[in-house]
């Protein structure tokens, strides 16, 4: 049985908690004042530092230690939160992601700048909340504290002595460890921790700031605190607080002479006066799963429906009612576990637009310009090959829409419009695709400047006749760029580019709107898998092909009289519209002829629609996607293949590029018409 690296673990671990730190950085810059996003921050802060310095990555805990103390500080209000300590935190927390990653790496001399950056935020925030009055500073308290780890503690990864240092950074601290646990030599285990501490500690620190010392260790330790009253005139016994267990909250205080007692034990402890509730583990709710796995059981999944399919072709062939049965059994539990895997694969949206959070606030910074985002639709789902392969293209399209389409703020306010920008990201899912749409308020796209860019650079003749949407699709050509000048934003025509040749090959599409002074939207529909689809075998000649069940319309029949009747138009009537067809014998030149009632499969993306003549639809068929081979990476005809039950190869339709160059068709031929 193989184990998972723990320093894999402890970075995976690490990645979540510098996400989680910065989204409560970018809450707490919306609102200064909430004190849940301190805390929040400050806890997930601490938490890194600790398991830093679990795992041996102390560079990393050093660091952290800085960020931890500044917003130690904002917590206990000794100073305000500004929008330059946010500032100086998030550029932290990205040098606390290379230590993590590359912990050999030269870092001191950012480390040395970033810290500087720091300590100039808190001495501004320090300077800016001292113009009210003094604080008078409070006295110092007395604890005695008696404490004890798990027996297995250390093998877990516990380390005791940062404890110890924590509890000496809060005041003059006396430490005596008990070691009247301590096994014989041939009883000791040396993984094993026998040790207890007794701690006697003079600090200004409330007595919450122990607890923050023991908050990730409290549930499975024994902690005893004793306030001892320090007060000449309070000879008197002191007041005393019942016990408290994790799950426990502190009760009432009690007017009994005994000194005050804050447990965290299984067990009842020896100076509590009422028995202590045991905290109840619960069980884990999630399970933590290496990607690769998940992508090694899909492809046995994938492999189980070629099997079934061929299963089925050979139970349909034969008279056998028991292979038949089988067979069915086989292809309803098939069916199932391939729709539980893919809910397994299926993450939601939040985890992409979560990061746009931090880029639109650099980009904010960086413009000069007020932007706000907006989310929606975070819980839509999508298989997580799909969200890895957007991340690229949505950062190029945010960043056009902050640089290119929001206007300054002395030009929105002329135009009649707020001060503060707005861009819109959002998802919803659409029959088999999701659909995600980045849309701005700014000032649109100048549809007089990409057609002067487009004929300069040959991409269209002169004065062509184009529609808005034909005419903005030519921004993502390579190189295309209606900037007038290079910034390190934009300006070489080289994202959207990206954005393009990305969606291609994720087998979606892009539609582009804009109006002049109003904003822009871009929308992409992207296939919810890249695994597994629903497909529509059909034949054409001697081949068969699969397309996208998704993509699919309507079918209906072609005549060979109407076949004739269209030859050098290529145009059908549909519900008094005119769709433009692709004879895929043609296309494919199968050199076959054409069988005598053809079918037209109506296939659409977006609002743009095209048919395709096939010679038989043979029916739906569950299609497990393979990857074309470098040989055919520029046949662009085809997304990839799949193998059919009989072992044949089935290639799989490239719907957006068949649709394109339908419209491409249509347009020829009203253009000679």
């Amino acid at each position: 049985m193989s184990f998972p690296d723990p320093i894999a673990v402890f970075r995976t671990e690490a990645a979540e908690l510098l996400e989680q730190i910065e989204a409560g950085l970018l809450d707490l810059n919306v609102n200064l004042g909430d004190k849940d996003q301190v805390d929040a921050v400050f806890r997930g802060l601490h938490t890194l530092k600790g398991s830093g310095a679990m795992f041996g990555f102390d560079a990393l805990a050093a660091f952290t230690h800085h960020c931890e103390t500044a917003f130690d500080r904002v917590r206990k209000g000794e100073v305000p939160a500004t929008q330059e300590l946010v500032t100086a935190v998030l550029e932290a927390k990205d040098h606390m992601r290379a230590l993590v990653d590359t912990p050999n790496g030269d870092h001191e001399a950012t480390g040395e700048a970033l810290l500087a950056s720091l300590r100039a935020a808190v001495d501004g925030a320090n300077n800016a909340g001292s113009s009210g009055p003094a604080k008078t500073a409070p006295g110092q308290n007395h604890f005695k504290i008696r404490f004890s780890l798990p027996q297995n503690a250390m093998a877990n990864g516990t380390n005791p002595l940062p404890l110890l240092d924590e509890l000496r950074e809060l005041g003059e601290c006396r430490i005596v460890a008990d070691r009247s646990a301590i096994p014989s030599l041939d009883l000791l285990a040396p993984t094993d921790l026998y040790v207890s501490w007794e701690v006697e500690l003079l600090t200004t620190q409330p007595r919450s700031a122990i607890d923050d010392v023991f908050i990730f260790v409290m549930d499975e330790m024994q902690l005893e605190v004793i306030t001892v009253e320090t007060s000449v005139a309070a000879k008197a016994p002191a007041k005393t607080e019942a016990p408290v267990t994790a799950s426990q909250p502190a009760a009432a205080p009690q007017p009994a002479a005994a000194p005050v007692v804050v447990l965290h034990a299984a067990a009842p402890a020896p100076i509590a006066a009422a028995p202590v509730e045991t905290k109840q583990n619960k069980a884990s709710e999630n399970v933590r799963v290496p990607a690769e796995k998940l992508d090694e059981l899909m492809d046995r999944v994938g492999e189980l429906v070629i099997a079934q399919s061929r299963l089925s072709q050979l139970a349909g062939g034969s008279g056998d009612l028991q292979l038949r049965a089988v067979s069915e059994d086989v292809e309803r539990l098939s069916g199932e576990l391939r729709d539980t895997m893919m809910v397994l694969r299926m993450v939601p949206v939040a985890h992409l637009f979560s990061r746009f959070r931090r880029l639109v606030h650099d980009l904010s910074h960086e413009t000069g310009k007020t932007i706000e985002l907006v989310t929606e639709g975070e819980s839509t789902e999508v298989d997580k090959s799909v969200i890895e392969r957007l991340a690229d293209p949505l950062v190029h399209l945010v960043r056009n829409s902050c640089d290119h389409g929001l206007e300054t703020p002395e030009e929105r306010l002329a135009a009649g419009k707020s001060q503060a920008g707005h861009i819109l990201l959002s998802a919803r899912q659409q029959a088999g695709e999701v659909i995600i749409t980045i849309k701005d308020d700014g000032r649109g796209i100048n549809r007089e400047r990409v057609r002067a860019k487009a004929e300069s650079s040959g991409l269209i003749p002169p004065n062509a006749s184009l529609t808005d949407q034909e005419l903005y699709q030519l921004i993502f050509h390579p190189g295309f760029s209606t900037a007038q000048t290079v910034t390190n934003l934009s300006g070489r025509g080289v994202g959207m580019d990206v954005v393009k040749r990305t969606i291609d090959a994720l087998r979606g599409t892009i539609n582009v709107a804009s109006h002049p002074g109003e904003g822009s939207e871009i929308s992409l529909a992207i296939p919810l898998t890249l695994a597994i689809i629903d497909g529509l075998l059909v034949r054409v000649g001697d081949g068969r092909y699969v397309i996208p069940l998704s993509a699919v319309e309507e079918c209906l029949e072609l005549s060979i009289e109407e076949d004739m009747r269209s030859r050098g138009r290529s145009f059908i009537s549909l519900r008094d519209s005119l769709v433009p067809f692709l004879r895929l014998r043609d296309l494919f030149r199968t050199g076959t002829k054409p069988d005598p009632f053809q079918k037209v499969v109506v296939i659409s993306t977006g609002s743009e629609r095209v048919g395709l003549v096939v010679d038989q639809i043979i029916g739906d068929h569950q299609t497990v996607i393979k990857g074309m081979s470098k040989l055919h990476h520029d046949v662009a005809t085809f997304s990839g293949a799949t193998i059919l039950g009989d072992g044949d190869v089935a290639l799989i339709l490239d719907v957006g590029h068949l649709v394109a160059e339908g419209q491409q068709q249509e347009a020829h031929l009203r253009a000679a018409g």
